[in-house]
């Protein structure tokens, strides 16, 4: 899933070969959230922003992305690995139908 955009917009873009979901803004790397794909879940191992841009909510926003894309897709749930990816679950409950049976 990607955008495209004005210089100064964000792209969240799902970099598959990477096995990461990105945000960029002015073409410049904010937030990345690594994850690991089996077919059927998602394990979303680890939220990073880039230190000089922490404190402005754009893991929150990389997260948000990625959960959107899979819940558009419908065919994968969420294993959220990470503390911050399991953190924001907690936040958004209305997302909680996209975790893991366990």
């Amino acid at each position: 899933m990607s955008s495209t955009a004005r210089a100064f917009d964000f792209v969240f873009l799902d970099e598959k070969d990477a096995s990461r979901y990105t945000l960029t803004r002015g073409g410049e790397l904010l937030s990345v959230l690594d994850y690991r794909d089996d077919g059927s879940t998602v394990a979303m191992t680890r939220a990073y922003t880039i230190p000089i841009h922490r404190g402005r909510g754009y893991a929150a926003k990389v997260v948000a992305g990625a959960v959107a894309d899979l819940e558009a897709r419908g065919d994968r749930s969420v294993d959220p690995v990470c503390w911050y990816v399991a953190d924001w679950f907690d936040a958004h409950p209305d997302k909680r139908h996209m975790l893991r049976p366990r």
